[in-house]
């Protein structure tokens, strides 16, 4: 509703000053003018529509950004949900096609560099009937080129209990093709442990 609203105020803006430029350009071609100032005034109002007529593209598209970060917003918390439900369904094989090949995870001092390390990293997490811990997004945020995204959120114990604050940097590598370049962690401060109550 806003983009409608901007582009109909920028049309009426346009309209308004097309206008002024053609009644100048009908004053001045019927005045008496050398050659060279009639070309001028001819093409004074051709170069203002050019001008112009880019405003309403440029407000349509400053509009419709906040309408396409939420759709990735979206997207990303709906692919980090499927990236933690792995863990639930005890699937390494579905976890490793979230990771990126250069993917970094950082766990303290410790970083497992690639796709293989990682999951070769992760195996352990994976073995046993039951996961150990879930995480899940709390918060998304996308760049304005819709290529990187961060996402963080808790981090909870099988029983439920937060353990932790997970955040990760996921990249659009393919048509809605999300995948984590960065992965990092941390235990839960007093600070974050209120904030989950």
């Amino acid at each position: 509703m806003v983009a409608g609203e901007s582009l109909k105020q920028n049309l009426r803006k346009l309209r308004h000053n097309v206008v002024i430029h053609v009644n100048q350009l009908r004053e001045n071609i019927s005045q008496p003018s050398r050659l060279a100032s009639r070309a001028r005034v001819l093409a004074a109002p051709a170069v203002t529509i050019v001008v112009l007529a880019t405003i309403p593209v440029v407000s349509i598209a400053a509009d419709v950004l906040p309408a396409n970060q939420n759709r990735l917003q979206q997207q990303v918390a709906v692919t980090e949900r499927a990236f933690a439900r792995t863990m639930a369904d005890r699937d390494l094989t579905a976890f490793g096609r979230f990771i990126s090949q250069e993917a970094v995870f950082v766990s303290g001092a410790k970083s497992l560099r690639g796709r293989q390390q990682v999951i070769d990293g992760w195996r352990k997490l994976y073995e046993g009937p039951s996961a150990p811990f879930s995480w899940e997004p709390e918060t998304v945020e996308v760049l304005d080129s819709g290529r990187l995204a961060l996402s963080s959120g808790p981090v909870h114990d099988a029983a439920g209990k937060p353990i932790g604050k997970y955040t990760s940097i996921w990249r659009l590598e393919a048509p809605n093709t999300w995948r984590i370049v960065f992965d990092s962690g941390c235990e839960v401060c007093a600070r974050c442990a209120a904030d989950t109550r």
